[in-house]
């Protein structure tokens, strides 16, 4: 009878110590929980920034694609206008010169030789 009841209170001991294990595990288990719901929150809010950010660069890369676009237009449109201004800054160039007569060439041509 004696040791019937010195092994429960062994087993019960036991039990004891069963229970303040479950209890730990059990703590552990809630504090990893908590700490998995802030991590998936965390992560939700990061992934909603991460797809705002990437709509925005993605803006910004056609901007300047445009940009660039209309910046080479826009170099092109100057260089044809240039090469328009040359052309005729130099027609306008002939065409104020005075025409010079065969006889003024001979007449140029002696002044020269005798210089």
């Amino acid at each position: 009878n004696e040791e019937l009841r010195e092994g429960l209170a062994e087993l019960r001991a036991r039990r004891e110590e069963l229970s303040g294990r479950i209890r730990v595990e059990e703590a552990e288990r809630s504090r990893l929980q908590r700490r998995i719901w802030e991590l998936t929150e965390q992560l939700a809010g990061t992934n909603e920034s991460l797809a705002r950010l990437l709509v925005t660069r993605s803006e910004m890369d056609k901007t300047i694609a445009e940009t660039e676009a209309a910046y080479a237009k826009i170099l092109e449109s100057s260089q044809t206008l240039l090469d328009v201004l040359k052309k005729e800054i130099g027609n306008a160039g002939k065409a104020s010169e005075p025409q010079s007569t065969s006889k003024e060439k001979e007449k140029q041509a002696r002044g020269q030789k005798h210089s």
